[in-house]
């Protein structure tokens, strides 16, 4: 029997699509299967919040179910006061309206009279012209009399002898039953809808612990840790959504009532409790809530202007709120980006109708931490989440692979306002390079864009040379001197730091970096090019035995080109000191050194960091005059 073997490629391409079938296979579900799975999202979310006072009335020593019922039966009361008084507001208004007859009139025929005006005329002549247009030619004579011929015989023979039989639509008279029975129809359902809700939200809050030990199980005792996370995050983000929710909601009918009442528009607290509530139905229940002032003001003044203000109110707040307060108060609290929360609102209204306008966001929350903590869907967690995708080194090396020096910098720039450039050059600068050493290496990165990415960097490292800030200096602490004695100040470097790149350019624009650095730290140090660095060093130049000589590397390609220079360097100057810079190494230091034939170099620094620290440790104290 012959066995193929699939190669790494068709391997990897067959499980990333993997992960994308079970989505798409998902979605199917929940759209054939919605007519079950909206009541119980809707009782998932109410079971979150009805969980908080059900486990207070635990505390209380309150049995689970008894606390339950308790919660359920008071929210519902409340829910029920609040709905009748509101229902009574919207009545007494609604009876209140021929008061505003004759407001109403004067509008109404003002909005006819406008009609008379120059955009009155511009309707009326795409108004005609429409009908011109819409208007069949006329026939000439002869064809017209050829028509009225062909009609009249036709008429003729489908005519029975007895004369055409009129036909009468008669319409089944209603009667009360009918009536009723029809009312019942528009009502049954939602009612049927939220008994289903209800029902699932007790039960899901009685056997909260039951449900979730078979969710556990059913994920597997192995995944048990990743699955108790996974829950905890989804129901502490959800939790605190429907929190911030709330607040919004509340600031947002606070604002319009107290705009309203200000206006003089009457039943302003009414106004503000609805737009509170509409405001649950996303984008949508802001036009509902403000569709009723605005009819009101239109009835109750004279004037233009109240109606005016109140389209202007609504529109600025929900325009401030929505676009603003909400995808950065959102995004920040529950890990969703501001435009994962507009696309997946767009997807749930489309998949689930309304009630997948309402669930959108706890919907997103639980399949973007679906994505965090389940690998193979990991893709939703980098489509929906709010956390940087790109790291600042990556973002850095990706604009010059671009060839967009300027947003490179921007990048860099906005890292430095709150870092070091100690900082910015080990932990952005140095991983950059060796991103672009591993593609060069591979042969991924064409000449161009090599040079590109290296002359941008040089030139980059010379303007921070120039304009970067300064190190601060440590506060010296007040011990009642004036000033420190001369022998307990930090001590100078007397010698010299000679950076020398190990094989190519990245390790000189390294070696340049320390070179820099060690300048602003007060330890003189001098960086060569590439090429002729070790030449000079034998020729021109004799360190002495206070002087350092710093081989710069990024490893893993320069490492062996280090260690024979690094040798070469011990062998011709045996009292200088030889250091070797491994920049960004993460393995085992003393194993690294173990590498090096003997002469070995005196240390092996990791990080830019380590390279300052270190010489900042082995200067030695300035001779003072006596």
């Amino acid at each position: 029997m012959k066995i193929e073997r699939l190669s790494d490629s068709t391997v990897t391409g067959r499980w990333s699509a993997r992960p994308l079938v079970i989505v798409a296979a998902v979605v199917v579900v929940m759209y054939l299967a919605r007519e079950v799975l909206i009541p119980l999202a809707f009782a998932l979310v109410l079971s979150l919040i009805w969980t908080p006072p059900v486990n207070w009335l635990q505390k209380l020593r309150l049995r689970r179910a008894p606390a339950v019922l308790v919660v359920v039966v008071l929210s519902l009361a409340v829910a029920g006061d609040v709905g009748w008084i509101i229902l009574n507001q919207l009545i007494a208004v609604v009876n209140e309206l021929p008061n505003y007859q004759q407001n109403i009139h004067e509008k109404m025929t003002s909005l006819r009279s406008s009609g008379k005006g120059s955009l009155g005329k511009a309707a009326e002549s795409v108004e005609r012209l429409g009908k011109e247009l819409s208007t069949a030619p006329a026939p000439t004579t002869a064809s017209a009399a050829r028509i009225e011929n062909d009609r009249t015989r036709a008429t003729t023979r489908l005519q029975p002898a007895g004369g055409p039989i009129p036909v009468q639509v008669v319409e089944k008279p209603a009667n009360t039953f009918d009536y009723v029975s029809d009312l019942a129809r528009r009502f049954v359902r939602p009612l049927g809808i939220t008994g289903i809700v209800l029902i699932f939200s007790v039960f899901l809050l009685i056997e909260r612990q039951d449900v979730r030990n078979r969710l556990l199980r059913l994920a597997g005792l192995g995944q048990l840790n990743l699955m108790t996370q996974a829950l905890d995050d989804a129901a502490q983000r959800v939790s605190r959504y429907l929190l911030l929710q709330f607040a919004v909601n509340a600031g947002f009918g606070l604002l319009i009532g107290v705009g309203l009442y200000f206006m003089g528009l009457p039943y302003a607290a009414l106004w503000g409790t609805v737009a509170a509530v509409l405001r649950i139905v996303p984008y949508v229940g802001t036009m509902f809530a403000g569709a009723l002032p605005l009819l009101l003001s239109f009835a109750v003044f004279n004037t233009w202007r109240a109606p005016i203000l109140v389209l202007v109110l609504f529109v600025s707040l929900e325009l401030v709120i929505g676009n603003w307060v909400e995808p950065r108060l959102y995004g920040a609290h529950t890990g969703v980006s501001s435009l994962a929360i507009l696309v997946t609102t767009v997807f749930w209204t489309i998949l689930w109708g309304p009630a997948g306008l309402i669930l959108s966001m706890p919907l997103t929350v639980c399949v973007a931490v679906l994505g965090r903590y389940v690998p193979q869907f990991s893709f939703l967690h980098i489509l929906l989440g709010d956390e940087p995708v790109l790291t600042v080194e990556t973002q850095v090396y990706q604009r010059l692979l671009a060839m967009d020096r300027e947003e490179a910098r921007d990048v860099a720039d906005l890292f430095l306002k709150q870092q070091s450039l100690l900082e910015l050059y080990d932990r952005v600068f140095v991983p950059a390079l060796t991103l672009a050493e591993q593609h060069r290496h591979k042969g991924a990165l064409d000449e161009t864009r090599e040079r590109y990415i290296f002359l941008s960097m040089k030139e980059m490292i010379v303007e921070y040379w120039n304009f970067a800030p300064e190190p601060a200096a440590p506060a010296a602490e007040d011990n009642g001197a004036a000033t420190a004695p001369p022998e307990t100040q930090k001590p100078a470097f007397e010698g010299r730091v000679f950076c020398i790149p190990a094989v190519d350019e990245a390790d000189e624009i390294t070696a340049s970096m320390l070179a820099q650095l060690l300048e602003r730290h007060g330890i003189p140090a001098i960086a060569f090019p590439i090429g002729e660095a070790i030449h000079s060093m034998f020729t021109h130049i004799q360190p002495q035995s206070q002087d350092v000589i710093c081989l710069s590397a990024l490893p893993p390609f320069a490492f062996s080109q280090a260690r024979a220079s690094a040798r070469q360097l011990k062998m011709k100057f045996p009292k200088a000191k030889v250091v070797v810079g491994v920049w960004g190494f993460t393995g085992d230091i003393q194993q690294a050194l173990d590498r090096f034939e003997h002469p070995r170099p005196d240390r092996i620094l990791i990080s830019l960091a380590d390279a300052i620290d270190y010489f900042e440790r082995t200067s030695q104290p300035l001779k003072v005059a006596s």
